[in-house]
């Protein structure tokens, strides 16, 4: 399975300098863990009230469950499954969307990395020794823009549908002329995982951690394929917003096609069990912890319950050839409209890729976890697993 994460270093391609990205999974080794832990109990959705509760949010109770999967659709670096415990939090419903976006704006005069010249320190951390400094004509605001085709292509180079478009951000995510007018309530996306913390420490929260992000995500149901179940489209409706490959083969984009795809407003597909909506689909989202490719195979290794995770101490990520192993990426979870049969199934709840921290993108977004008291004790200990 393919990736479909460009980064920033397709603006130094674009001036002739040579880097060859091509994404592969690296091979993980298998281990031994603990016998299955009891499946959490039926959840039980609380929502705040904005008055002794956090507001727009939901209320993830602590439990243990298996993180990862061991399931035929399973990546590499999801494997294997193994038990990890959480402790209680509170969750946004939704992504955080261009409206909430623009009044932290409105109120701090913030200014996203994507709309900043480039700064040549972050991006050579993701390029080989001795890569030559691009002119400073060429380091210009700008973000990564889905931009499609218009026809089938060979899958394995995603220079064809991604584009460093100069001008490019959270308020217009696919450049200059493009708008979010009529998209406040979407997930605001071209937003980097700096500009996700500074949202984060404006609103008194935090991104959550990758375990808390997908114990959140399964709402209750333990290894489901979906974070909604087994099967992929009950009844025959669609449960997220992703790439429909019955209407369109990925990457094409032409008016025979059906035009262009992007997110639907947040909340627009059934909560799950916590009830949180667009866990999976619509647009990946940021989460607190450096990626890295053999981190549950590591944590399996230990052959115990982990309590409450917050991920390896720096980057690990081979996948990328010409670039350091060791390159600063965080993880991003969820998946997007852009997810699809034919080349990336993240829309399911163990589904991680990595992403460089200062690559804004069109289809990435974050929603983020408060740590509040519990709800009360009556409500509590009927949503406690």
């Amino acid at each position: 399975m393919l990736s479909t994460k460009p980064s920033r270093r397709q603006l130094l391609v674009a001036v002739g300098t040579a880097i060859g990205v091509l994404v592969a999974g690296g091979a993980l080794g298998w281990a031994a863990w603990p016998a299955k832990p009891d499946a959490p109990a039926q959840p039980v959705v609380v929502l705040g009230d904005g008055v002794s509760t956090p507001k727009n949010m939901a209320w993830v109770p602590s439990g243990v469950f298996l993180m990862g999967s061991d399931s035929k659709l399973a990546q590499p670096n999801e494997r294997p499954a193994h038990p990890v415990k959480v402790h209680g939090f509170w969750m946004d419903v939704t992504h955080v969307t261009n409206d909430q976006f623009a009044e932290f704006v409105r109120q701090t005069g913030y200014v996203t990395t994507a709309e900043k010249k480039p700064d040549w320190e972050t991006i050579r951390v993701q390029l080989p020794a001795g890569t030559p400094r691009p002119p400073d004509d060429v380091l210009v605001s700008g973000a990564m823009v889905f931009v499609g085709t218009s026809g089938p292509v060979n899958l394995q180079d995603y220079s064809q549908w991604w584009r460093y478009v100069p001008g490019a951000d959270w308020r217009h995510p696919q450049g200059p002329g493009s708008s979010i007018e009529g998209k406040g309530d979407h997930p605001v996306v071209q937003v980097s995982y700096e500009d996700a913390l500074a949202y984060a420490k404006w609103a008194g929260k935090r991104l959550p951690t990758e375990a808390e992000w997908e114990f959140a995500a399964r709402g209750g149901l333990e290894q489901a394929t979906y974070v909604w179940g087994d099967e992929l489209m009950p009844e025959g409706q669609m449960q997220a917003n992703y790439w429909d490959s019955r209407e369109r083969r990925f990457p094409v984009i032409s008016p025979k096609a059906g035009g262009a795809v992007g997110t639907v407003a947040a909340g627009t597909f059934p909560p799950n069990g916590y009830g949180l909506s667009d866990m999976t689909g619509n647009a990946w989202q940021w989460v607190a912890d450096w990626y890295g490719a053999d981190y549950f195979a590591k944590q399996a290794r230990l052959k115990e319950t982990i309590d409450n995770p917050k991920g390896p101490a720096s980057s690990f990520d081979p996948s990328e050839p010409g670039v350091p192993a060791g390159a600063p990426k965080r993880v991003i979870r969820g998946g997007s409209f852009l997810c699809n049969e034919s080349y990336c199934l993240s829309y399911r709840p163990s589904a991680r890729r990595s992403s460089d921290p200062y690559s804004p993108m069109s289809h990435v977004g974050f929603r983020l976890v408060k740590d509040a008291p519990a709800p009360g004790k009556q409500l509590a200990s009927s949503a406690k697993p």
